[in-house]
Parts: structure tokens; C-alpha cells; sequence
């Protein structure tokens, strides 16, 4: 795939695709004889787990981490998986985070539906 194709697929810029690959987030990517992009199967996959991470909130810096260690070899597993499980972590504060908010917004949207059609807004909880 050209990195037209791959940017489209993905929805993110060109030259998003060329800063990962320029700081090492994903490796570097087939390129033709002429020097042009030829993104493979492998090359997508990492440009997949970047675009996840990336939309989960990881850093740069660890992506880069997590390619560094990969590159390193199995060695690194275990420190690849704590690396995972740390954004695991933040991920489910976050959630927990978002529940919390959406509850809220669920209870202040529930009065005021109430008042819509009793004409009185009346709170149960404190707010």
C-alpha cells in the first residue's frame, strides 16, 4: 500500500505516518527500488498498534520505548508487558473516570426531564 492508502485506511496524516517511522514508534517501512513507501502486511500491523496506543492516550515516548524493546529481542518480554499493563492501568482510572461523569450527567439529565414535564426542577441528591 502506498502511504496515501495507508494514511486513508487509518485515518491519520502523512506525515504522521512519516514522524512515527522517523522517531521510531513503527519500523522502517518496505520501500520500493525507487525509494517510494510500499507499506506491507507487517508494516500495517505496527502502524495498527500504533494508531491504538496513540488513541488510547500512550505516550510517543512509550511507543518508542515499546519498539525499542521489541528491536531488542525476547529478552524484553517481561518489560514489554509491564510497559502494557501500566496504560492497562491508566486506561481503567480513566474508565472508571468516564463512568463516574456519564453517572452524574445521567442523574442531572434525568431532573431536568422531570422538570420539563412537571415545570419544577427538584434535586434528590446533593449537588
Amino acid at each position: 500500500m502506498t502511504i496515501k492508502e495507508v494514511s486513508e485506511k487509518y485515518g491519520i496524516s502523512q506525515d504522521t505516518l512519516r514522524y512515527y517511522e522517523r522517531v521510531n514508534v513503527i519500523p522502517k517501512v518496505t520501500r520500493t527500488s525507487g525509494g517510494i513507501r510500499d507499506y506491507q502486511e507487517e508494516d500495517l500491523r505496527w502502524v495498527e498498534l500504533a494508531v491504538c496506543m496513540r488513541n488510547a492516550g500512550l505516550p510517543i515516548e512509550s511507543l518508542i520505548e515499546y519498539q525499542r524493546l521489541f528491536r531488542a529481542g525476547e529478552s524484553t518480554i517481561p518489560a514489554r508487558l509491564e510497559l502494557l499493563n501500566e496504560q492497562m492501568d491508566i486506561l481503567q482510572k480513566q474508565k472508571e473516570q468516564i463512568e463516574e461523569t456519564m453517572d452524574r450527567l445521567s442523574y442531572k439529565i434525568s431532573r431536568y426531564e422531570e422538570a420539563v414535564k412537571t415545570g419544577k426542577l427538584v434535586w434528590t441528591k446533593e449537588e
